[in-house]
């Protein structure tokens, strides 16, 4: 009987008892709000009690509230099969070679109708199966390194990953794809965008915001440009790939350096900061948008630098922070800070002790700016130049988290503040640049008459 329930418990499987329902059954359920008319799901073990879970014939999920049904009834029982259907994936020789690295999240997945699971796809049969069109891009082989969510991808990752990239540029691929969890890509993108300089060939990282049992799902079509970029793009540097505006006409390529996630839910929620993107890509060419990047070669020649200490934070500056906040990190044995100060990059004066604490030790800080846009400017005000002559570095337009990520890696290089000073400050891949185009800070607000004109003759 485990499978006739599984994952429900309390009130929500005594409703199923009740009225003798399975999981997998096609149900119709009727309760104060309505009737609804779907397939029974399983529910994760650390779920709520009081939820019965629907798969709507529209393909999205509802949660029904067990003390608003009045009745349900089994209309039909559909077993599940969470083998997803192999193709051979088809061999060209005249087509690029694409490696594509997982990391946990599901690559791709189709949703199996007939019981209304979601099947994920990872091998290249699986793979081809659920999105043929990749066999059209690319000769595509898969190997998973991790099975983690985004959330915990951290340095022992981000380092075994560049070095398994670097291995696959030495066996001569064309271009490499990493499906990531959409919620730390952008920490991830920078830590290879340091660790792994001068690739012959597109580094492309990609994820989906929906799921494929989601009719707006983007996990295909990001795929699909995703493996379109590492096959065949001209920009051979470290890239988050995913969709430009909500709907499906195009991908942006960003910057692993300047990318940030802005959005919980949102298709197109990754957006180049400071900065523009790249490149627009479709599945049929690209629009480039810069011209400074590094470019695809022909030879093999890459530097892996797979460096990282652990023992570094980030520090989110916020009205009345108290010192004990940086006094707990130095009794704890951290080795770098980098702080998300206000403005132009202050802090409140009662931090300023524990600052100078940290020079005195040698444990450098570095300064960002929660405006994301813009730059430190320290010498303006006497907070700033206070907070300088304190031991304090600006970082000019880095992002807080890309800051992060770069001093983790120089404090894996060297302990001498010197030097990681000297990691810190020279630009590599843009991550700190002479200035920001004048269009590389958009904000619309919606209202305004002629935003709202320019929505209604493009789109969001």
């Amino acid at each position: 009987m485990i499978n006739v329930f599984k994952g429900y418990k309390g009130r929500a499987l005594s409703t199923l008892k009740e009225f003798q329902m399975r999981v997998w059954g096609d149900a119709v359920i009727k309760t104060t709000r309505g009737e609804f008319s779907g397939i029974i799901l399983p529910r994760s073990e650390n779920d709520d009690d009081y939820h019965i879970v629907l798969k709507l014939k529209t393909g999205y999920n509802v949660g029904i509230d067990v003390n608003t049904i009045t009745d349900m009834q089994e209309v039909g029982y559909r077993e599940a099969h969470y083998k997803i259907p192999e193709k051979d994936f088809p061999f060209s020789p005249d087509k690029p070679r694409v490696k594509l690295f997982g990391t946990g999240g599901t690559i791709a997945s189709r949703l199996d109708y007939r019981t209304g699971a979601v099947i994920p796809a990872f091998s290249p049969g699986e793979l081809y199966g659920a999105v043929p069109e990749l066999a059209d891009i690319c000769n595509l082989e898969t190997e998973k390194l991790f099975a983690v969510f985004s959330e915990n991808m951290g340095p022992k990752e981000y380092m075994k990953l560049a070095v398994a990239i670097g291995d696959e540029i030495a066996r001569g691929v064309d271009g490499i794809v990493i499906g990531h969890g959409t919620d730390t890509l952008h920490h991830t993108a920078a830590a290879l965008s340091y660790m792994i300089q001068k690739s012959p060939v597109p580094i492309v990282l990609v994820g989906s915001q929906r799921s494929s049992d989601r009719p707006s799902s983007d996990a295909a079509l990001n795929l699909i440009h995703a493996t379109t970029t590492a096959s065949r793009c001209e920009i051979a540097e470290v890239m988050v790939c995913m969709f430009g505006p909500t709907s499906d006409e195009y991908a942006l390529l960003h910057q692993g350096t300047r990318v940030r996630k802005m959005h919980s839910s949102y298709r197109s929620t990754f957006r180049t900061i400071g900065d523009t993107p790249l490149a627009m890509v479709t599945r049929d060419k690209f629009t480039y948008l810069k011209n400074d990047f590094n470019r695809r070669r022909k030879d093999r020649h890459v530097e892996i630098k797979p460096y990282f200490e652990e023992k570094v934070a980030m520090v989110y500056y916020y009205p009345n922070m108290m010192p004990d906040i940086i006094y707990s990190l130095i009794d704890n044995g951290y080795k770098g800070i980098v702080i998300a100060g206000t403005g132009l990059g202050h802090v409140n004066k009662p931090l300023y002790p524990a600052i100078r604490k940290c020079f005195e030790l040698k444990i450098p800080v570095y300064m960002t700016v929660q405006t994301l846009w813009g730059y430190v400017h320290m010498f303006v005000y006497d907070t700033g130049r206070d907070l300088m002559s304190s031991g304090v570095i600006p970082t000019g337009n880095m992002l807080p988290e890309v800051a992060y990520i770069k001093l983790g890696w120089a404090l894996g290089q060297s302990s001498d503040p010197a030097t990681v000073k000297e990691i810190m400050l020279n630009p590599v891949c843009h991550d700190i640049t002479e200035k920001e185009p004048y269009n590389g800070y958009l904000i619309y607000q919606g209202g305004i008459p002629e935003v709202e004109e320019f929505i209604r003759k493009f789109h969001k």
